[in-house]
């Protein structure tokens, strides 16, 4: 879904690094791993923004396999940033 959005924004790339659903299928947390990381927070807002057009999406791709659509929550995943943080420490 993210693909055909991402198109449109040369020199990003956005990728989802996990999805944590509670038990009952009503909430969604996904994480995005973003790069550069300087527009993730820019990203994440306009995603957030338009988060009912991307719950329609989902619904509609999902609408066969699941009975409830869980409501989403963006976050950003800053594990990248803290491994080239560490690899750098280590490195000295």
């Amino acid at each position: 879904m993210f693909l055909l959005q991402t198109k449109a924004m040369p020199g990003i790339m956005l990728t989802v690094s996990g999805c944590r659903v509670s038990a009952d299928l009503s909430y969604c947390n996904v994480y995005l791993s973003i790069f550069p990381s300087e527009k993730a927070d820019e990203i994440v807002k306009n995603i957030t923004a338009n988060i009912r057009t991307v719950r329609y999406d989902l619904g509609q791709r999902l609408r066969h396999q699941l009975r409830i659509i869980p409501e989403l929550r963006f976050f950003v995943d800053n594990t990248i940033d803290y491994m080239s943080h560490i690899d750098e420490l280590l490195k000295k």
